[in-house]
């Protein structure tokens, strides 16, 4: 690949793709702790997603997808997520699934912070430990 071509690669990934995470904005992250993925899909998820795909490659990213988690009941994560999104009709709205940070033109995340500035992203740090009651930043 030219450096020409991984540039249009890149500007395509940007204006094309959304990322977003599975567990806490897709899933509701319940589960019983063994590795499975056994909770319910979120309020108004299905929707989303189907809206999004009409313009947007989706690209879930998620912890589970990692290559280093173990196998459950010899599927790896990614074939666990897969399985959880075909149970529940989301499976044709989706791309991919990884554990990196894709290219993309925003990434939607339960644990987010918008970077604005560091004074800003400090201020939400500890505005979130207030509001949890962790030791702030």
């Amino acid at each position: 690949m030219t450096l020409e071509e991984f540039i249009e690669q890149v500007k395509d990934h940007e204006q094309n793709n959304i990322s977003v995470d599975f567990d806490g904005v897709i899933h509701d992250h319940k589960g019983v702790g063994d590795g499975t993925i056994a909770g319910d899909i979120l309020p108004g998820a299905k929707d989303a997603l189907k809206k999004l795909a009409e313009q947007y490659r989706i690209i879930i990213f998620t912890a589970k997808a990692k290559p280093d988690r173990p196998l459950v009941n010899g599927k790896n994560g990614i074939e666990l997520v897969w399985e959880w999104l075909e149970k529940h009709d989301v499976a044709k709205y989706i791309d991919s699934i990884t554990s990196e940070k894709p290219r993309a033109v925003c990434y939607i995340d339960d644990k987010a912070i918008r970077f604005e500035s560091w004074e800003q992203t400090l201020a939400d740090i500890n505005q979130m430990y207030v509001d949890t009651g962790k030791n702030s930043a």
